[in-house]
């Protein structure tokens, strides 16, 4: 591998994240607030370390996979670190650990925050907070793609390396049109909830934030109550609109949106997608009618927003969840580790995964039956290869035994189970907010340090889709 050249790419990544650190250095002059300072040297920082690889570091025109593979991932590790910056800087309740962990739950869009008082932060630093969110969104390598100063095969291999083969799959598009198609999509629905959510009342500031947050399905708000704060029906509708069209493959909506297929329930995982949410709000709306909200009315609004905001992995809230029935409890944690599609912003298992995974169950028990039978799996006529499948199994099984781990791990710190095992949940999910001590209207400021860190781990664990991260541990990785 060529060293010099990773650290060329790298360095545009960083030249990226120093842009937004200065449009939020320009907001702290507009406010000014307390951020001017943070945001000003961390922009200076940012620019020099990713210029220097640019100046000194001659152009490449053809990068290895593996070579692509190592820019994609440490281009997030690092960015997660630049991110820490503003934070250290600014002080207040931003110790290293509460840092590390706000910056890549941003980057990572989980949402789960240590901040006890955000309102109480400068807005230029919340800009930011809201900044890492859209930058991982989408995935800071693919949306800086459309702008890398390179030709050749750099684009389709760093391509190939940020997205996981179960979304890049599923394209029908080329590598190179799927890159425009992507921010395409990411932008229009930004800028269309921003107008949206400012033709609610939601000032312009507000609106941007949220909007960020729910198009990454992140959940970082800039109210100490979140949605709740608003106590608007109308924005609840439409966030929980977007929330749901977020965690919708993004070559599904680009059909959809450009009037090729208008028809999105024709794929099965769509359906599939959109059924879960659901049977899930149904079931949890009859489980707290009576016994936490009176009325109909506010039973299925408390219910389809806080489902739809665990399974979109957007971890918005709109109401305290901490008293509800652990009938409910259960539900939203089974869609909690299911979560939303591959193809869109949404972390978590995947509905896709799940549908594979029910569909070889079908076809394991059919076998049962009739032994001698060939009996392919299929999803919307496309044949699925049993590797395809085994990987699908495999990544569930591994994602599980992670949670289970890291939640028994807290645990032996003191922690309820509760909380120690949504919390392993919803970080690995990139959810944002579980049950216990850090419900809908808590965060993670009280949990031991050392769990923020095995938390922040999980974060990019899911994130980067497990093996992603792993394999550049690997020292069989860098031998081959």
């Amino acid at each position: 591998m060529r060293t010099s050249v990773i650290l060329r790419y790298i360095g545009f990544i960083l030249l990226f994240n120093a842009a937004f650190l200065f449009i939020s250095f320009l907001l702290s002059l507009i406010y000014n607030d307390a951020g001017t300072f943070p945001l000003l040297f961390s922009t200076i920082i940012c620019f020099l370390f990713g210029a220097f690889p640019m100046i000194f570091v001659p152009k490449a025109f053809d990068l290895s996979d593996k070579e692509g593979y190592v820019i994609v991932v440490v281009s997030w590790l690092l960015s997660c670190l630049v991110g820490i910056l503003p934070y250290v800087l600014y002080g207040g309740e931003f110790t290293l650990t509460n840092a590390w962990f706000e910056s890549v739950s941003g980057y990572t869009t989980t949402g789960s925050t240590i901040l006890d008082n955000i309102e109480a932060v400068p807005r230029s630093l919340l800009f930011w907070r809201a900044s890492t969110h859209w930058l991982g969104g989408i995935g800071i390598v693919v949306f800086a793609l459309l702008i890398i100063p390179s030709i050749g095969n750099i684009k389709l291999t760093l391509y190939k390396s940020e997205m996981s083969s179960l979304a890049a799959g599923t394209f029908q598009f080329r590598a190179k049109t799927v890159l425009s198609l992507l921010v395409y999509v990411y932008v229009g629905l930004t800028v269309a909830e921003i107008l949206a959510l400012w033709a609610l009342g939601m000032n312009l500031f507000d609106a941007v934030c949220h909007s960020f947050a729910t198009i990454a399905t992140g959940g970082f708000s800039t109210k100490n109550l979140s949605i709740a704060y608003f106590n608007s029906v109308p924005i609840e509708v439409v966030i929980q609109v977007f929330m749901v069209l977020s965690g919708i493959h993004f070559g599904i909506l680009f059909l959809a949106f450009s009037g090729k297929q208008m028809n999105i329930f024709k794929y099965t995982v769509v359906r599939y997608y959109i059924l879960a949410i659901v049977v899930a709000i149904l079931l949890v709306a009859i489980d707290i009618h009576g016994k936490n909200y009176q009325s109909w009315g506010e039973s299925f609004r408390y219910a389809s927003f806080s489902v739809s905001a665990l399974t979109t992995t957007t971890g918005f809230a709109n109401c305290d969840t901490s008293n509800w029935p652990y009938f409910s409890i259960l539900i939203m944690i089974f869609m909690m580790l299911q979560c939303a599609s591959s193809g869109s912003t949404a972390g978590g298992i995947k509905v896709d995964r799940m549908v594979i995974f029910w569909k070889s169950i079908q076809r394991q028990i059919r076998l049962l039956l009739h032994p001698n039978a060939v009996i392919p799996l299929k999803i919307d006529k496309m044949m699925l290869r049993d590797e395809t499948v085994d990987r699908a199994v495999a990544f569930i099984l591994l994602y599980v035994v992670i949670v289970f781990i890291s939640g028994l791990l807290i645990t032996a710190m003191n922690v309820d189970g509760l909380t120690a095992f949504t919390a392993s949940a919803t970080c690995m999910g990139n959810v944002g907010w579980g049950f216990g001590n850090i419900g809908s209207m808590s965060n993670f400021h009280d949990l031991p340090e050392l769990a923020k860190w095995i938390l922040s781990f999980d974060m990019l664990l899911g994130r980067m889709e497990i093996f992603g991260l792993i394999l550049i541990f690997l020292v069989r990785f860098w031998k081959d």
